[in-house]
């Protein structure tokens, strides 16, 4: 899953960037409100973790630019402000959480987790798929109940292609999805992971769809 963060206290971006690396995101990361709505406009992410005092162009402007948009994409704001006025303005403005700083790790994982499976109309966070049972929680994968060694990239890949079967997932967002803006992808990496995870699961596991990118089909 892709996260995009959007932060001006460089120290609490990058722990939140340090903290959220094991779990199976990719966060980008930028510090101010117009390079946000940029980011939100040419790329996609499935959720959007928003501070409210931000140079440049206000959170809350942020949002409300966003919906005008009728971009959809999930908005946990996450600030200093904690008065109910504030809140309620936050909320009305499209955000779909509000957590206020200083917050518990933890608890912003959790908020996360069920933004997203409200985004994905899951009520749990496990994966199950023709004998595969992905808990994002516990970065662990089964396979008709036997444990599956997956290196984190192929854990991000196999969780983005589950939780969305069906839907053919382009080269472009895949690697956007692997490796964000501050890793570079050799050429044929995509392929290599894909590789890996039909042999490590099953061949027929993963569809290519020639010229465009991949797919699971629904179960």
């Amino acid at each position: 899953m892709r996260i995009l963060l959007v932060e001006d206290d460089a120290a609490l971006g990058q722990g939140i960037r340090v903290a959220l690396k094991p779990e199976a995101y990719t966060v980008d990361w930028v510090q101010d409100g117009d390079s946000a709505l940029h980011a939100l406009r040419h790329e996609s992410f499935d959720l959007a973790i928003l501070d409210l005092g931000l140079p440049r162009v206000d959170g809350l402007e942020v949002l409300r630019r966003l919906r005008a948009a009728a971009n959809p994409v999930p908005v946990l704001v996450l600030t200093a402000r904690d008065a109910t006025a504030d809140r309620i303005a936050g909320l009305d403005a499209g955000a779909d959480d509000y957590l206020v700083k200083p917050f518990d790790v933890d608890e912003l994982k959790a908020r996360l987790r069920a933004l997203l499976r409200r985004s994905f109309n899951r009520p749990q966070p496990v994966l199950e798929y023709r004998g595969i049972h992905l808990d994002p929680v516990n970065q662990q994968v089964s396979y008709r109940g036997q444990a599956v060694a997956l290196q984190r990239k192929e854990f991000l890949l196999l969780h983005e292609l589950l939780a969305q079967p069906g839907r053919v997932l382009t080269r472009d967002r895949l690697q956007q999805v692997l490796y964000g803006w501050d890793e570079e992808a050799e050429s044929n990496a995509l392929e290599v992971h894909i590789h890996h995870l039909r042999r490590k699961l099953f061949p027929e596991l993963i569809r290519t769809v020639r010229g465009v990118g991949y797919l699971v089909d629904k179960a």
